[in-house]
């Protein structure tokens, strides 16, 4: 293999127009969320979930910083990944958090249907949208950083 055949090719270098809808689009999706009166603090922890399931480290590196800037804490960080088996959760979170899941692993139909179901008795109409808007967009972000192979930098 040649050294142009190993190095990583930046999709948003390569393609920067489409880089920048991309982040309009996620741009227009957290202004929905909001606008559904989902917080922030939320809308950052399903964004490091999904990443985590993705193992997206470049997006984990980054919604694991905004999250504790909107209020997260390290103690919900750290059981995330177990937040079904803790009691740390809002009846609401845990709808979103299953609706994210669902969405970003595809399970079978009938998994799917019950994952919805119980998001539906705990999320409003704009709510599930929403949710399910933003898992769609941070899974769109986790692929481009995943293929890219966008690099964690050290902090100083």
């Amino acid at each position: 293999m040649s050294a142009t055949t190993t190095q990583h090719i930046f999709l948003d270098k390569q393609h920067p127009v489409v880089w920048r809808a991309l982040n309009g689009l996620g741009l227009k999706v957290r202004e929905a969320a909001e606008a559904a009166g989902i917080d922030r603090r939320t809308i950052e922890l399903l964004y490091v979930r999904t990443s985590q399931i993705n193992g997206c480290a470049y997006c984990l590196d980054m919604h694991v910083g905004d999250a504790v800037k909107a209020g997260e804490t390290p103690q919900r960080l750290a059981v995330l990944p177990a937040w079904r088996d803790t009691a740390l959760f809002t009846a609401k979170e845990r709808a979103a958090l299953a609706l994210t899941e669902c969405i970003t692993e595809l399970p079978d139909h009938r998994s799917r249907e019950h994952e919805e179901a119980y998001a539906r008795e705990h999320l409003s109409a704009d709510e599930f949208s929403a949710v399910s808007w933003l898992a769609i967009t941070i899974n769109a972000f986790n692929r481009v950083s995943i293929t890219s192979h966008h690099p964690v930098r050290q902090e100083r």
